[in-house]
Protein backbone atom coordinates (compact mmCIF):
# COMPACT_ATOMS: atom_id res chain seq x y z
CA UNK A 1 0.00 0.00 0.00
CA UNK A 2 1.33 3.54 -0.76
CA UNK A 3 2.43 5.68 1.94
CA UNK A 4 1.40 9.31 2.93
CA UNK A 5 3.66 11.91 4.71
CA UNK A 6 4.25 15.29 5.69
CA UNK A 7 7.20 17.44 7.15
CA UNK A 8 6.51 19.49 10.51
CA UNK A 9 8.70 21.97 12.18
CA UNK A 10 8.02 23.37 15.35
CA UNK A 11 6.43 26.54 16.00
CA UNK A 12 9.20 28.98 16.29
CA UNK A 13 9.66 30.64 19.91
CA UNK A 14 7.50 27.99 21.14
CA UNK A 15 8.97 26.13 24.49
CA UNK A 16 9.35 22.51 25.59
CA UNK A 17 6.64 19.76 24.81
CA UNK A 18 4.05 19.45 27.20
CA UNK A 19 4.30 16.19 29.17
CA UNK A 20 2.28 13.04 28.63
CA UNK A 21 -0.72 12.75 29.72
CA UNK A 22 0.01 9.09 30.25
CA UNK A 23 2.46 6.47 31.99
CA UNK A 24 3.15 3.86 30.09
CA UNK A 25 0.59 2.05 32.17
CA UNK A 26 -2.10 4.13 31.95
CA UNK A 27 -1.73 3.65 28.23
CA UNK A 28 -1.87 0.02 28.45
CA UNK A 29 -5.61 1.18 30.68
CA UNK A 30 -6.22 3.31 27.95
CA UNK A 31 -5.89 0.63 24.82
CA UNK A 32 -7.87 -2.19 27.25
CA UNK A 33 -10.65 0.39 27.29
CA UNK A 34 -10.70 0.67 23.45
CA UNK A 35 -10.38 -2.79 22.68
CA UNK A 36 -13.25 -3.34 24.94
CA UNK A 37 -14.80 -0.71 23.01
CA UNK A 38 -14.69 -1.86 20.19
CA UNK A 39 -15.60 -5.65 21.37
CA UNK A 40 -19.27 -4.13 22.06
CA UNK A 41 -21.64 -4.95 19.02
CA UNK A 42 -22.49 -1.24 18.10
CA UNK A 43 -23.59 -0.07 14.65
CA UNK A 44 -20.82 2.31 13.94
CA UNK A 45 -18.46 4.96 15.28
CA UNK A 46 -21.29 7.61 16.76
CA UNK A 47 -22.43 4.83 19.60
CA UNK A 48 -18.64 3.19 20.00
CA UNK A 49 -17.47 6.85 20.79
CA UNK A 50 -20.22 7.58 23.19
CA UNK A 51 -19.48 4.21 24.55
CA UNK A 52 -15.58 5.31 25.20
CA UNK A 53 -16.97 8.19 27.27
CA UNK A 54 -19.25 6.36 28.78
CA UNK A 55 -16.89 2.97 29.80
CA UNK A 56 -14.63 4.95 31.17
CA UNK A 57 -16.77 7.12 33.33
CA UNK A 58 -18.49 3.71 34.59
CA UNK A 59 -15.28 1.50 34.70
CA UNK A 60 -15.05 1.52 38.69
CA UNK A 61 -17.99 -0.21 39.57
CA UNK A 62 -20.35 0.47 36.66
CA UNK A 63 -21.55 3.69 37.29
CA UNK A 64 -20.25 7.37 36.61
CA UNK A 65 -21.98 11.04 35.82
CA UNK A 66 -22.63 12.94 32.36
CA UNK A 67 -23.85 15.87 31.83
CA UNK A 68 -25.79 16.81 28.54
CA UNK A 69 -22.74 19.26 27.74
CA UNK A 70 -20.91 16.24 27.62
CA UNK A 71 -22.92 14.47 25.54
CA UNK A 72 -23.36 17.70 22.93
CA UNK A 73 -19.43 18.17 23.09
CA UNK A 74 -19.04 15.05 21.26
CA UNK A 75 -21.20 16.70 18.27
CA UNK A 76 -22.81 13.28 17.52
CA UNK A 77 -25.16 13.34 13.73
CA UNK A 78 -27.90 11.50 15.83
CA UNK A 79 -27.37 11.47 19.42
CA UNK A 80 -30.55 9.60 20.35
CA UNK A 81 -29.56 7.03 17.73
CA UNK A 82 -26.43 6.62 19.53
CA UNK A 83 -27.54 6.56 23.41
CA UNK A 84 -30.79 4.21 21.68
CA UNK A 85 -27.65 1.80 20.87
CA UNK A 86 -26.47 1.74 24.49
CA UNK A 87 -29.42 1.32 25.86
CA UNK A 88 -29.66 -1.65 23.65
CA UNK A 89 -27.11 -3.23 25.59
CA UNK A 90 -28.54 -2.78 28.53
CA UNK A 91 -26.22 0.43 29.72
CA UNK A 92 -28.71 3.02 31.56
CA UNK A 93 -28.73 6.79 30.37
CA UNK A 94 -31.88 8.89 31.25
CA UNK A 95 -33.34 10.86 29.00
CA UNK A 96 -32.19 14.05 31.01
CA UNK A 97 -28.64 13.50 28.52
CA UNK A 98 -30.28 15.44 25.83
CA UNK A 99 -30.61 18.89 28.26
CA UNK A 100 -27.44 20.57 26.92
CA UNK A 101 -27.77 23.22 29.85
CA UNK A 102 -25.03 24.07 31.23
CA UNK A 103 -26.30 24.40 34.62
CA UNK A 104 -28.14 20.80 34.24
CA UNK A 105 -27.01 18.43 37.35
CA UNK A 106 -25.02 15.35 35.63
CA UNK A 107 -27.21 12.69 35.03
CA UNK A 108 -25.88 9.27 36.78
CA UNK A 109 -24.81 6.40 33.92
CA UNK A 110 -24.95 2.72 34.32
CA UNK A 111 -23.21 -0.04 32.93
CA UNK A 112 -24.08 -3.31 34.16
CA UNK A 113 -21.19 -4.97 32.55
CA UNK A 114 -18.99 -2.56 34.51
CA UNK A 115 -20.22 -3.44 37.68
CA UNK A 116 -19.11 -6.99 38.17
CA UNK A 117 -16.46 -8.36 40.51
CA UNK A 118 -15.69 -10.99 38.96
CA UNK A 119 -13.96 -10.82 35.43
CA UNK A 120 -14.59 -7.41 35.51
CA UNK A 121 -13.40 -5.97 31.96
CA UNK A 122 -11.87 -3.03 32.58
CA UNK A 123 -9.96 -3.24 35.88
CA UNK A 124 -8.12 0.32 36.96
CA UNK A 125 -7.64 2.20 40.05
CA UNK A 126 -9.09 5.22 40.83
CA UNK A 127 -6.24 7.23 39.33
CA UNK A 128 -5.57 5.45 36.17
CA UNK A 129 -9.06 5.53 35.71
CA UNK A 130 -9.23 9.55 36.29
CA UNK A 131 -6.09 9.73 34.23
CA UNK A 132 -7.07 8.09 30.79
CA UNK A 133 -10.83 9.70 31.36
CA UNK A 134 -9.14 13.40 30.97
CA UNK A 135 -6.84 11.81 28.07
CA UNK A 136 -9.91 10.81 26.59
CA UNK A 137 -11.16 14.26 27.03
CA UNK A 138 -7.94 15.85 26.15
CA UNK A 139 -7.42 14.21 22.87
CA UNK A 140 -10.88 14.85 21.35
CA UNK A 141 -10.98 18.25 22.36
CA UNK A 142 -7.50 18.74 20.77
CA UNK A 143 -7.42 21.41 17.75
CA UNK A 144 -6.59 18.99 14.81
CA UNK A 145 -9.44 16.47 15.18
CA UNK A 146 -12.26 18.68 17.49
CA UNK A 147 -14.03 19.42 14.39
CA UNK A 148 -13.91 15.91 12.47
CA UNK A 149 -16.20 13.34 11.96
CA UNK A 150 -16.66 10.83 15.19
CA UNK A 151 -15.09 8.06 12.97
CA UNK A 152 -11.51 9.78 12.65
CA UNK A 153 -11.62 11.13 16.27
CA UNK A 154 -12.29 8.11 17.65
CA UNK A 155 -9.51 6.93 14.78
CA UNK A 156 -7.27 9.90 16.80
CA UNK A 157 -7.89 7.80 20.10
CA UNK A 158 -6.45 4.22 18.78
CA UNK A 159 -3.82 5.84 16.93
CA UNK A 160 -2.54 7.95 19.87
CA UNK A 161 -3.22 5.18 22.19
CA UNK A 162 -1.25 2.54 20.30
CA UNK A 163 2.03 5.14 20.04
CA UNK A 164 5.15 5.06 21.08
CA UNK A 165 7.05 7.52 23.08
CA UNK A 166 8.73 8.15 19.73
CA UNK A 167 5.37 8.43 17.96
CA UNK A 168 5.08 5.35 15.94
CA UNK A 169 1.61 3.77 16.00
CA UNK A 170 1.21 -0.20 14.60
CA UNK A 171 -2.76 0.00 14.45
CA UNK A 172 -4.04 -3.53 16.15
CA UNK A 173 -7.00 -5.81 14.20
CA UNK A 174 -9.91 -4.96 16.36
CA UNK A 175 -9.98 -1.10 15.01
CA UNK A 176 -13.19 -0.61 13.57
CA UNK A 177 -13.20 -0.35 9.65
CA UNK A 178 -15.00 3.32 9.72
CA UNK A 179 -11.86 4.59 11.98
CA UNK A 180 -9.49 3.03 9.41
CA UNK A 181 -11.39 5.19 6.60
CA UNK A 182 -10.72 7.83 8.52
CA UNK A 183 -6.61 7.61 9.08
CA UNK A 184 -6.25 10.20 5.86
CA UNK A 185 -8.50 12.96 7.86
CA UNK A 186 -5.83 12.52 10.46
CA UNK A 187 -3.07 13.39 8.37
CA UNK A 188 -4.52 16.13 6.35
CA UNK A 189 -5.48 18.35 9.85
CA UNK A 190 -1.75 17.34 11.13
CA UNK A 191 -2.56 14.97 13.90
CA UNK A 192 -0.52 12.68 11.77
CA UNK A 193 2.67 13.14 10.33
CA UNK A 194 3.00 10.03 8.71
CA UNK A 195 0.44 7.02 7.33
CA UNK A 196 1.40 4.23 5.57
CA UNK A 197 -1.54 1.21 6.04
CA UNK A 198 -1.44 0.08 9.32
CA UNK A 199 1.22 2.27 10.72
CA UNK A 200 1.58 6.05 11.03
CA UNK A 201 3.46 8.33 13.45
CA UNK A 202 1.90 11.03 15.44
CA UNK A 203 2.77 14.58 14.54
CA UNK A 204 5.51 15.72 17.01
CA UNK A 205 2.37 18.59 17.91
CA UNK A 206 0.25 16.12 20.11
CA UNK A 207 3.02 14.13 21.59
CA UNK A 208 1.76 14.43 24.17
CA UNK A 209 -1.52 12.39 23.94
CA UNK A 210 0.62 9.15 23.49
CA UNK A 211 -0.16 5.67 24.97
CA UNK A 212 4.04 5.19 25.50
CA UNK A 213 3.50 1.60 24.12
CA UNK A 214 6.83 0.20 24.67
CA UNK A 215 9.03 0.09 21.31
CA UNK A 216 10.30 -3.31 19.84
CA UNK A 217 13.16 -3.14 21.62
CA UNK A 218 12.57 -2.25 25.13
CA UNK A 219 10.12 -4.88 26.05
CA UNK A 220 12.20 -7.65 27.73
CA UNK A 221 12.12 -11.32 26.43
CA UNK A 222 10.27 -13.31 28.19
CA UNK A 223 11.73 -16.54 30.15
CA UNK A 224 10.51 -19.68 28.84
CA UNK A 225 9.49 -22.00 31.51
CA UNK A 226 8.31 -25.56 31.39
CA UNK A 227 7.46 -28.22 33.82
CA UNK A 228 8.08 -31.30 31.43
CA UNK A 229 10.06 -33.84 32.65
CA UNK A 230 12.03 -36.00 30.35
CA UNK A 231 11.45 -40.04 30.77
CA UNK A 232 13.25 -42.15 28.81
CA UNK A 233 11.07 -44.95 28.85
CA UNK A 234 8.49 -42.49 27.69
CA UNK A 235 10.15 -41.03 25.14
CA UNK A 236 10.95 -44.64 23.63
CA UNK A 237 7.51 -45.72 23.58
CA UNK A 238 6.43 -42.25 22.05
CA UNK A 239 8.91 -42.88 18.91
CA UNK A 240 8.21 -46.77 18.89
CA UNK A 241 4.29 -45.99 18.11
CA UNK A 242 5.14 -43.11 15.44
CA UNK A 243 4.78 -44.02 11.90
CA UNK A 244 7.95 -44.77 10.14
CA UNK A 245 8.29 -41.15 8.60
CA UNK A 246 7.80 -39.25 12.00
CA UNK A 247 10.35 -41.65 13.81
CA UNK A 248 12.83 -40.92 10.29
CA UNK A 249 11.68 -37.69 10.95
CA UNK A 250 12.51 -37.14 14.87
CA UNK A 251 15.96 -39.13 14.06
CA UNK A 252 16.80 -36.90 12.13
CA UNK A 253 16.43 -33.95 14.44
CA UNK A 254 18.15 -35.83 17.76
CA UNK A 255 21.17 -36.89 15.53
CA UNK A 256 21.13 -33.68 13.70
CA UNK A 257 25.37 -32.48 14.98
CA UNK A 258 24.84 -29.16 13.37
CA UNK A 259 21.93 -28.53 16.08
CA UNK A 260 23.17 -30.64 18.52
CA UNK A 261 20.20 -30.23 20.73
CA UNK A 262 19.84 -32.20 23.99
CA UNK A 263 17.00 -35.05 23.23
CA UNK A 264 15.33 -33.72 26.75
CA UNK A 265 14.68 -30.68 24.66
CA UNK A 266 14.24 -32.62 21.39
CA UNK A 267 11.76 -35.05 23.47
CA UNK A 268 9.49 -32.04 24.76
CA UNK A 269 9.07 -30.07 21.49
CA UNK A 270 7.61 -33.22 20.45
CA UNK A 271 5.35 -34.35 23.45
CA UNK A 272 4.50 -30.70 24.55
CA UNK A 273 3.47 -28.95 21.38
CA UNK A 274 3.01 -25.29 22.26
CA UNK A 275 -0.66 -24.38 21.36
CA UNK A 276 -1.58 -20.54 20.46
CA UNK A 277 -0.71 -17.71 23.24
CA UNK A 278 -2.33 -14.25 23.48
CA UNK A 279 -0.24 -11.68 21.71
CA UNK A 280 0.67 -8.03 23.33
CA UNK A 281 0.39 -5.08 21.37
CA UNK A 282 4.15 -4.58 21.44
CA UNK A 283 4.54 -7.73 19.48
CA UNK A 284 2.26 -6.49 16.84
CA UNK A 285 3.85 -3.26 16.64
CA UNK A 286 7.52 -4.96 16.22
CA UNK A 287 5.80 -7.39 13.54
CA UNK A 288 4.81 -4.16 11.90
CA UNK A 289 8.25 -3.00 11.70
CA UNK A 290 9.58 -5.98 10.75
CA UNK A 291 7.37 -6.14 7.59
CA UNK A 292 8.29 -2.57 6.84
CA UNK A 293 11.92 -3.32 6.93
CA UNK A 294 11.79 -6.93 4.93
CA UNK A 295 10.02 -6.87 1.57
CA UNK A 296 11.83 -9.68 0.54
CA UNK A 297 11.21 -12.02 3.76
CA UNK A 298 9.01 -14.29 1.95
CA UNK A 299 11.73 -15.49 -1.20
CA UNK A 300 14.09 -14.85 1.71
CA UNK A 301 12.66 -17.34 4.43
CA UNK A 302 11.94 -19.78 1.96
CA UNK A 303 14.90 -20.09 0.94
CA UNK A 304 16.38 -20.18 4.21
CA UNK A 305 14.37 -23.55 4.55
CA UNK A 306 16.02 -25.04 1.37
CA UNK A 307 19.66 -24.25 2.33
CA UNK A 308 18.49 -25.46 6.39
CA UNK A 309 17.17 -28.40 5.32
CA UNK A 310 20.51 -29.37 2.93
CA UNK A 311 23.05 -29.12 6.14
CA UNK A 312 20.81 -30.41 8.61
CA UNK A 313 18.79 -32.91 7.18
CA UNK A 314 15.76 -31.26 8.74
CA UNK A 315 13.92 -27.98 8.50
CA UNK A 316 14.31 -24.74 10.64
CA UNK A 317 12.24 -24.05 13.93
CA UNK A 318 11.16 -20.88 14.16
CA UNK A 319 13.73 -19.62 16.53
CA UNK A 320 16.44 -21.04 13.68
CA UNK A 321 14.66 -19.40 10.90
CA UNK A 322 14.30 -15.95 12.61
CA UNK A 323 18.07 -16.16 13.99
CA UNK A 324 19.60 -17.54 11.32
CA UNK A 325 18.16 -14.29 8.82
CA UNK A 326 19.16 -12.08 11.37
CA UNK A 327 15.51 -11.01 12.79
CA UNK A 328 15.42 -8.84 15.83
CA UNK A 329 12.04 -10.28 17.04
CA UNK A 330 10.67 -11.67 20.07
CA UNK A 331 9.31 -14.85 20.18
CA UNK A 332 5.91 -13.31 20.00
CA UNK A 333 5.90 -11.53 17.66
CA UNK A 334 8.35 -13.90 15.79
CA UNK A 335 5.53 -16.29 16.08
CA UNK A 336 3.41 -13.65 14.06
CA UNK A 337 6.23 -13.23 11.30
CA UNK A 338 6.07 -17.01 10.29
CA UNK A 339 2.51 -17.48 11.06
CA UNK A 340 2.07 -14.60 8.42
CA UNK A 341 4.61 -16.56 6.08
CA UNK A 342 2.69 -19.49 6.25
CA UNK A 343 -0.46 -18.05 5.54
CA UNK A 344 0.76 -16.38 2.76
CA UNK A 345 1.49 -19.52 0.98
CA UNK A 346 5.70 -18.93 1.22
CA UNK A 347 6.20 -21.67 4.01
CA UNK A 348 4.51 -24.95 4.79
CA UNK A 349 4.81 -27.26 7.55
CA UNK A 350 3.42 -30.59 8.39
CA UNK A 351 0.79 -29.53 11.18
CA UNK A 352 2.49 -28.83 14.50
CA UNK A 353 4.84 -31.36 14.22
CA UNK A 354 8.51 -28.90 14.85
CA UNK A 355 11.17 -28.46 12.50
CA UNK A 356 9.09 -29.16 9.21
CA UNK A 357 9.17 -25.51 8.11
CA UNK A 358 9.99 -25.75 3.67
CA UNK A 359 8.92 -23.71 0.60
CA UNK A 360 5.03 -23.44 -0.09
CA UNK A 361 2.95 -22.64 -2.65
CA UNK A 362 3.84 -19.22 -3.15
CA UNK A 363 7.73 -20.12 -2.94
CA UNK A 364 7.56 -23.56 -5.28
CA UNK A 365 5.47 -21.12 -8.18
CA UNK A 366 9.10 -18.88 -8.03
CA UNK A 367 10.73 -22.27 -8.15
CA UNK A 368 12.20 -22.71 -4.91
CA UNK A 369 11.60 -26.23 -3.97
CA UNK A 370 13.61 -28.99 -1.58
CA UNK A 371 15.27 -30.84 -4.05
CA UNK A 372 12.90 -34.00 -4.19
CA UNK A 373 9.96 -31.98 -4.73
CA UNK A 374 11.74 -30.88 -8.24
CA UNK A 375 11.35 -34.41 -9.19
CA UNK A 376 8.40 -36.01 -6.73
CA UNK A 377 6.26 -34.90 -4.17
CA UNK A 378 8.06 -35.41 -0.25
CA UNK A 379 7.09 -38.14 1.67
CA UNK A 380 4.30 -36.65 4.44
CA UNK A 381 4.71 -36.91 8.07
CA UNK A 382 2.16 -37.65 10.01
CA UNK A 383 1.23 -37.77 13.47
CA UNK A 384 -0.05 -40.81 15.13
CA UNK A 385 -3.65 -41.15 16.80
Amino acid sequence: MSSSSKTTAAPAGKGQPLPYLLTAQQGQAARELLRYVASLPLPGPEPQLLAVVVAIRAARGGVGNLTGADLAGLRLRDPRAAVGALRALGWQLDDAIFLSDPDAPPVPVTVPDLGRREGHPLPMGKHPRSRVSGWTTRLLTAKPVRKLPPAARLAGLFAAAHSTANLHSQLPRHVPKACRAALPDLLDKGFLAELSGDRCRLDPQVRHLSGRVAGPQTRPRPTRTSTFAFCADTWAQWKSAATPALRRHVENVECCTRCAMPVERVAEAFLVPYGPQPVHTEAEIAHGYWKAAHPERGRQAAAYTVAFRAEHGHGPSYRQLGKGLGWALNRQARGLAVGGLLADGWLTATGTVPWTLRPGPAAQAQGITLPQARSAPPAAVSIPA
